[in-house]
């Protein structure tokens, strides 16, 4: 049912991710090509890591975790960063985001890690209460903040406005 994902998963792993764009209302933010992914994923130096969910009755794929290693200054140690978390919408409820879950949170204890973390939209109500019923508590006393696009490179280029 999980699985590593491979190079030759790039192309339904792009698909994915443009779903889950779409599902958050997000899909022109969505700009990575399947180029990106696999040098991310593959390339001389990997900056994250896939999962794989697969149905059970005929290995399609259906969904995945992409995630990659944190660190914490206060515990010293690292820890995973759960990016992106998606099944598609006919595949819910079989088990398999658990799974996904699972599998994160059997290599932190293996690994020593001590948080497994991510974030999650609002409005997202079905997958607030599938966490919750993990045991998952939201960090509400933390606002994330982003850089992009012209703040990104204001700021990047020695800009202060």
């Amino acid at each position: 049912m999980i699985r590593i994902a491979t190079p030759d998963d790039i192309p339904v792993l792009h698909a994915l991710v443009r779903e889950l764009a779409a599902y958050e209302k997000a899909l022109d933010e969505a700009v990575a090509s399947e180029e990106q992914l696999a040098e991310a994923l593959f390339g001389d130096r990997p900056a994250a890591y896939a999962h794989m969910a697969t149905a059970d009755d005929d290995g399609e794929v259906i969904g995945f975790a992409l995630w990659f290693l944190n660190f914490s200054t206060w515990r010293g140690v690292q820890g995973i960063y759960l990016e992106d978390l998606y099944v598609r919408p006919e595949r819910r409820g079989g088990g398999h985001g658990k799974a996904l879950l699972t599998e994160l949170a059997r290599i932190c204890v293996e690994r020593g890690y001590e948080r497994l973390e991510w974030s999650v939209l609002d409005w997202n109500a079905p997958s607030i209460a599938f966490y919750a019923s993990l045991g998952a508590r939201p960090q509400d006393e933390w606002t994330v903040y982003r850089l992009t696009d012209g703040a990104l490179a204001r700021l990047g280029g020695g800009g202060t406005s």
